[in-house]
Formats: C-alpha cells, structure tokens, sequence
C-alpha cells in the first residue's frame, strides 16, 4: 500500500486505495470522496425480547455520516478563503514547496502552478478546505467541491506537495 504525505507537514492526506485523475498538467490530483456511514450495524440473532423476557436495553447506536477521505486521513476543514487570502497563500505555498522540492521538480511545480491557481481560483466559492490532522497553517491545503449534481465530494490536492510512502 502506498500513502502520500504532505511534504510540509508529515501528515498522511492521502493513499493508493483512492485513485486520482491528472488535472492542469498533472500540478492537481483529482480524487472522488464518497459518504459513507459509520456507526453500529444491526445484527439480528433471532431472539425475540418479548419472549426472553426483556426488553432493548435501549444501547445508544447512532450511525453517522462521514466522508471517507476526510475519516481515513482525519483531515480538519479549515475556514474558507476569500480571493485576497487565497492569493496569499499559494504565493507561500510556492516559496515554502520549491524549498524543499528537487530543482527539476520545483520547476515542474512553477510551470503549472499558474494554470493550477487560475483552476482553483475559478471555483474558489464553492471549494471547502481542509488541512492534516496536525493542522499546520503552512501545510498543503486539499480542497473539495461537488460536482454539478454530484452526491460525493471531490478532492483536489497538490500533487508535488505529497511524497509517496510504502507502508
């Protein structure tokens, strides 16, 4: 199994178990989350309570609605950006990424990051952000939206901000 790490925070946003289509020159990752539900599942063994003499103890079983990326890898929503603030930090991201990136690689990133930015800023109202569980302001941002008509979320990430790890 291989798991992707931020590569500015350590934090695992992502593994192999979801696949991903290229976006804008292979800069952005586009990977579809799905609801999914979480909580007790209803086990029946045949026994009637009624004629057992009891009744149901009355457990506490609430089943809950999650998004898989965000359970698997405990991403944390981050408030939304306006145009002004988002700017700002993909100029930081930039600077913070090409630092630790191989040269070859950081230019890659600056060749398609415009196209990236110009993508993201397009459907900058309807994209919610979420960050590693560490919560790193500085870290990669994985931004989700739905689709026109979509039930699902999909997840944007920045595909030279993830290193490959093999678990």
């Amino acid at each position: 199994m291989l798991v992707y790490q931020d590569l500015l925070s350590g934090d695992e946003l992502l593994s192999d178990s979801f696949t991903y289509k290229e976006l804008e020159n292979g800069v952005l990752w586009e990977v579809e989350g799905k609801w999914v539900v979480q909580g007790p599942v209803d086990v029946d063994i045949g026994a009637n309570p009624s004629a057992e003499g009891g009744e149901d103890e009355g457990v506490d079983d609430t089943a809950v609605k999650v998004v898989d990326i965000v359970d698997t890898f405990r991403l944390q929503e981050q408030p939304p950006f306006d145009k002004k603030s988002f700017v700002a930090y993909i100029k930081k991201y930039i600077k913070n990424l090409t630092a630790v990136l191989e040269p070859e690689k950081a230019d890659e990133f600056k060749k398609g990051i415009e196209g990236a930015t110009k993508f993201l800023l397009s459907k900058l109202k309807d994209l919610q952000f979420f960050v590693g569980e560490s919560m790193k302001d500085d870290a990669t941002v994985v931004f989700a939206y739905y689709k026109d008509g979509a039930t699902n979320p999909t997840f944007l990430y920045f595909s030279h901000g993830l290193k490959e790890i093999k678990c």
